[in-house]
């Protein structure tokens, strides 16, 4: 084999260096390829069951407006607990609560006739469960992983989440072909019972020993360090931008039929995983990047693209191109953001800030269903997926001009990267 391929494959290939060297994660990794499969079947579950019962673009947007107060509220208050308290407890007692979620959902599908408030409430609940849990998953790859492996941790938990994914969604579909939603909402359960077995062999996590209590001054301590930093302030409003004006996922019930496809729902959520795994798996080279600024920026434009070609797709083949080809780009830019973040941020602050984070990724997608089911009963699904495209394209490169810190952000020169690797340092050899 020629040196130069061989090089190549070296600079491709995966790094397991996490996974080998810490127990802890590796179980935090192993519960969260469990977690997330029966997670993902229920992202399918919960907006077809809107559509079966209502029919209507705007009751299926809607069921992630409904997750948006919660998410932001939890969020930012798991971030403060987060930095207060054992981490691994806020895990595991997070991680029940989604449990008990779950059922409900499988207990309300059993009657007779489904209420479509218990999908509301259930998923309000259970998103505000999971917010508060994120942010001590987030913040705790400080304490399992080193710092020069936490690039290659976040392409691993990126592979995980990928992995689940693919396949969850496309088997979700085949299952709620077959047997109904029912049977996606028992899987979920079971998936959070064995998810417990692992996280309750996580060993402590305490926080800080300067740790600030878990109060509203904390938070706001957390915001004013968020809001100092430039380069941090970019990560956050370019993937919300990105989000809010691109994504589409509560569109691709109508986008099947449209189709007449029905039996590729599955796929369409899948395609974006299958875009992101190949992201993952020859994500090796994101680690000697040191410009992360600049490739959150070219990768939430390219997202953009993605979705604005989508919309003028003549079939479903290219449509699932299109959506892995987005699917790609987003996940090098969450692997930047995330490189940035555990490299740069304090650890008595990393789980406030991993709650302003969570704002960032996970109210974008809800806000932008939420943008795309109304756009859609406007104009239709083409028109609502590629005047969305479009606007993204727009505000990403209008905060790239807007952010000029952020845009030149360099790992090896930043203040606070150096800051933290040389904390990290001292530590060990302390």
């Amino acid at each position: 084999m020629p040196s130069a391929l061989k090089r190549l494959l070296r600079h491709l290939a995966l790094d397991l260096s996490p996974l080998r060297d810490s127990r802890d994660y590796r179980l935090l990794f192993g519960s969260g390829v469990i977690t997330m499969f029966g997670t993902l079947i229920t992202m399918v579950a919960v907006p077809y069951q809107m559509k079966q019962l209502t029919d209507s673009y705007l009751a299926v947007g809607l069921v992630s407006l409904a997750e948006f107060v919660p998410m932001v509220v939890c969020g930012l208050w798991g971030g403060a607990i987060a930095d207060a308290l054992d981490r691994r407890k806020i895990i595991v007692m997070s991680e029940l609560g989604l449990l008990v979620t779950s059922a409900a959902l499988m207990l309300n599908a059993m009657l007779p006739s489904p209420q479509i408030w218990v999908l509301y409430v259930v998923g309000a609940v259970s998103t505000g469960i999971g917010s508060l849990q994120r942010p001590s998953l987030e913040a705790v790859m400080q304490q399992v992983v080193r710092h020069d492996q936490q690039a290659a941790a976040a392409v691993l938990s990126s592979l995980r989440w990928n992995f689940g994914a693919i396949v969850a969604p496309a088997l979700g579909g085949l299952m709620i072909a077959s047997w109904g939603v029912t049977s996606a909402y028992v899987l979920d359960t079971l998936t959070f019972l064995l998810s417990m077995f692992l996280l309750w062999r996580v060993r402590s996590l305490p926080p800080a020993e300067n740790a600030a209590p878990a109060s509203i001054k904390s938070l706001v301590e957390g915001m004013r360090y968020a809001m100092s930093r430039k380069d941090l302030v970019g990560t956050y409003l370019v993937d919300m931008a990105a989000m809010v004006f691109a994504m589409a996922n509560a569109l691709f019930p109508f986008l099947a039929e449209e189709l007449r496809a029905p039996q590729a729902l599955g796929l369409l959520y899948s395609a974006s995983a299958v875009g992101a795994l190949i992201a993952s798996l020859t994500g090796r080279w994101t680690a000697r990047v040191r410009r992360h600024g600049l490739g959150v920026i070219v990768a939430a434009a390219l997202w953009g693209v993605a979705v604005a070609l989508t919309a003028v797709a003549p079939n479903i083949w290219l449509i699932v191109v299109c959506i892995a080809f987005a699917g790609a780009a987003d996940m090098i830019s969450g692997i930047f953001r995330m490189t940035m973040w555990n490299q740069t941020i304090p650890p008595e602050l990393r789980g406030r800030l991993a709650g302003i984070e969570l704002l960032s990724y996970a109210s974008g997608p809800m806000l932008g269903n939420a943008r795309a089911g109304m756009m859609a009963q406007l104009g239709g699904t083409r028109f609502a997926l590629g005047a969305g495209g479009v606007l993204c394209v727009a505000a990403v490169l209008s905060l790239a001009a807007a952010l000029p810190k952020f845009r030149r952000y360099d790992a090896t020169t930043d203040e606070h990267a150096l800051a933290e690797k040389a904390r990290r340092e001292a530590a060990t050899f302390a």
